[in-house]
């Protein structure tokens, strides 16, 4: 009898263990998955809001390409406007790149891609407002146009695109921007009224006939009333819109010490050689002229479009050529992140933009009420450097119509404080900034304050020069 007990005694005990066992196991207290070397279980992780700026490090091209293309089909999750609710917003600043484009290069000896690049809003993607911003573009004579603008059509109109023309895709791609920003800046926190005037906009574009329309897309859904009286926009002639300060021969120097190390990295990718190779035979020209032409800039668009890549009677041009190509340009990305030479030309080529966007901000802190929306239409050139000398590492090589806004808010508790939000594609990326990344630790107020950013600008961003100033950080030879 007394064995028998005892034997039930350690057949529940056991029993009990094993429940224990499971029981901490589902509750992830002990771990069922290997350790990485980071300490951290892959398996258990979870996050609230997951940051689509921090993707996985394996890299996807097809995957990218299609965050590159940036097709509007499904709404977009937009952290713009958000603040305590005692704040006040007072200004906002936003740079876009132009929206969706046919290719500024062709592939030689093949058909381009046939695409349509007049607005139809029966044919998808549409926008609801489509319709009526082609009749409103139509009547646009009394818009103020510096320079060359005024003689640049105000929406895209071929049949057979045109090389760097504006599509379907890419006006509504900004058409889907201004209605998120007026929900949000008009619709919430009023930011402009129904009485807006002209001095309360600062609208400037280059000279490309796709970043007027992007522009003027964008305006044409975020205003509260698009009059065109009131439409004043400025004719900026350089894509880094320097404006005034353009003289830095430290810029120059660094930009052509990165294009060095881009080729270098491209003479050693064999895998990419042998695909240019292959294709110039599919072609029939020689690989050099092949990789002149710039092939990814023209497959980004059959692909965006989803249209066959090209073929000749020699064979097809294949998603496999497209997947290593696409695959090298996301290599040299992450290199670039890597290596300090875009870094340093990304600092010089962009402190004009960022000092007027500074000055701007002191103005409107100290009380003037001008000039309180600015809208810069620009180029993947114009914004990827703004985004490497703010120290956002970890974003994307800019897509059709990204937006990088700029926001100004005031302490209503304490007026005379200010503060800045900064956002990438919706995302909040204020505390990725070199400028406030550690502030967040010891504040519990979700933004930047103004003194940050006016030090990184005016003072902050030539110190890896050595200099105090813009001026002398672009005439001091490094050592």
């Amino acid at each position: 009898m007394l064995f028998r007990n005892r034997f039930l005694f350690l057949l529940a005990l056991a029993a009990l263990l094993a429940f224990l066992s499971l029981s901490l196991q589902f509750l992830h207290l002990i771990p069922v998955n290997p350790i990485k070397e980071d300490g951290l279980n892959p398996k258990s992780r979870k996050r609230i809001m997951p940051d689509l700026l921090t993707e996985p490090p394996a890299i996807d091209p097809v995957y990218e390409a299609h965050v590159y293309c940036n097709i509007p089909t499904i709404a977009e999750r937009s952290m713009e406007g958000y603040a305590p609710h005692y704040f006040k917003l007072a200004s906002v600043q936003v740079l876009i790149r132009h929206g969706d484009r046919y290719p500024l290069y062709a592939i030689p000896k093949t058909k381009r891609p046939d695409i349509d690049c007049t607005l139809l809003p029966n044919r998808k993607p549409s926008h609801p407002q489509l319709e009526a911003f082609i009749k409103h573009m139509s009547k646009g004579s009394a818009a103020q146009m510096d320079g060359t603008l005024s003689s640049l059509p105000r929406y895209p109109s071929h049949s057979l695109c045109e090389m760097g023309e504006l599509t379907q895709t890419g006006v509504v791609q900004h058409l889907r921007n201004g209605q998120l920003l007026r929900e949000t800046y008009i619709n919430k926190h009023k930011l402009l009224l129904n009485d807006w005037t002209a001095k309360q906009l600062y609208l400037e574009t280059t000279g490309k006939s796709r970043t007027l329309q992007s522009a003027l897309a964008l305006l044409y859904t975020f205003l509260p009333d698009f009059d065109w009286k009131k439409i004043n926009m400025r004719h900026q002639w350089s894509t880094i819109f320097c404006s005034g300060s353009c003289d830095c021969p430290m810029r120059n120097h660094y930009l052509e010490e990165e294009q060095r190390r881009q080729y270098s990295l491209r003479v050693k990718n064999n895998d990419l050689e042998k695909i240019y190779v292959d294709m110039a035979k599919i072609v029939g020209i020689p690989t050099r002229q092949l990789r002149a032409s710039n092939p990814i800039d023209s497959l980004l668009c059959y692909f965006c479009h989803n249209v066959s890549f090209p073929c000749t009677k020699t064979g097809c041009i294949g998603m496999e050529h497209f997947k290593v190509i696409k695959r090298h340009q996301l290599e040299d990305e992450r290199e670039r992140q890597e290596k300090k030479l875009y870094f340093l030309y990304a600092l010089l080529a962009t402190h004009p933009l960022l000092n007027q966007t500074v000055n701007r901000f002191q103005r409107i802190a100290e009380g003037k009420k001008e000039e309180i929306f600015v809208l810069h239409s620009a180029h993947d050139v114009t914004l990827s450097p703004v985004l490497s000398a703010l120290g956002i590492t970890e974003a994307r090589f800019p897509r059709f119509a990204a937006r990088l806004v700029f926001e100004l808010w005031q302490d209503g508790k304490r007026p005379k404080e200010h503060f800045i939000r900064i956002l990438y594609n919706g995302a909040d990326v204020t505390f990725q900034t070199s400028f406030c990344k550690d502030y967040y630790k010891r504040s519990s107020k979700p933004m930047c304050p103004l003194e940050k950013f006016v030090s990184f600008v005016k003072r902050d961003m030539f110190l890896v020069f050595n200099s105090t100033s813009y001026y002398d950080a672009c005439h001091r030879r490094p050592l």
